[in-house]
């Protein structure tokens, strides 16, 4: 009987999450995978076999990766100094080498080759490719070449998913000047701004939170934009979870019907956010 039970509750959980698989085939959604789920060994492989598993069932994945981690312990080891202004890197032209290295070189490759293995198809490209992205100077005199993003090409991009590929984006920008070096993309703004671009239907968080709190530190599981601007003004939402709202609220200003802040720390939250009612994380919208 209890062998019967549990195959049961395999088939309800396969019913809940039918009606969120027929919504979202054929939507494009974009996922920002950094922290935690990009450094354990088991997370990595399980998000690998959540972005197959979307992609499967006909959803169209985009995954915009960081690396700022990666990108801080190669600094360390080769010797060179690396600062933070208000969280953000201050770029040399030193730091932004070794930076598109870490990122376009070694992450970007270990995530294409994961989902290979897991059996989708995957490219891997920079924001440099195909004039995907170009930036500017966030502020030259401050952040060197930290940039923001200023124009998107979408159509490499849409020829990876036209392909039947799943397109992995290391957020680095070109730029339009002859001999330049590119800029340093924020991972979080870049995926924004790369929902827009694309007409994403969902744009992802993977955090190392439960996703936004409250003051008792109790998850908040929906927001409005509205309700999200009021919890900045009054220290609800601060430090590094500030920019992460900034970007989702950029996103659904975009154009993005939802935008979602979740755990990566959580096995297979992707699929719980994605495919359950309840979800795992925190979904803002309009």
């Amino acid at each position: 009987m209890k062998d019967n039970k549990d195959k049961i509750e395999v088939v309800q959980t396969l019913l809940e999450a039918l009606p969120y698989i027929k919504r979202f085939a054929n939507e494009k959604i974009v996922i920002k995978y950094g922290g935690s789920a990009q450094t354990s060994d088991v997370l990595k492989e399980q998000f690998a076999q959540d972005i197959v598993l979307l992609h499967l069932v006909g959803m169209k994945p985009i995954i915009v990766h960081g690396g700022g981690k990666s990108i801080t312990d190669m600094l360390t080891r080769l010797g060179v100094e690396t600062t933070f202004v208000e969280g953000q890197r201050v770029t040399t032209r030193e730091v932004m080498r070794i930076a598109e290295m870490v990122l376009s070189g070694a992450i970007n490759k270990e995530i294409v080759s994961l989902l290979d293995n897991h059996g989708s198809k995957a490219i891997g490209i920079s924001g440099k490719d195909g004039g995907f992205l170009k930036g500017m100077p966030k502020d030259f005199a401050n952040f060197g070449y930290t940039g923001r993003i200023e124009h998107i090409n979408p159509e490499i991009v849409n020829n990876i998913i036209e392909d039947g590929a799943i397109p992995v984006i290391a957020p680095i920008a070109g730029s339009s000047t002859m001999g330049h070096p590119g800029f340093n993309i924020n991972a979080d703004l870049a995926a924004s701004k790369i929902a827009v671009a694309m007409n994403a239907r969902k744009v992802l968080f993977l955090t190392d939170t439960a996703g936004v709190l409250d003051k008792d530190m109790n998850l908040l599981t929906n927001l409005s934009i509205e309700k999200t601007e009021a919890l900045k003004v009054d220290g609800t939402i601060q430090g590094g979870m500030v920019p992460k709202v900034d970007a989702c609220i950029e996103a659904l200003r975009g154009g993005v019907k939802k935008a979602h802040i979740i755990d990566g720390r959580v096995e297979h939250s992707l699929l719980l956010e994605i495919l359950t009612s309840s979800g795992v994380g925190t979904c803002i919208e309009l």
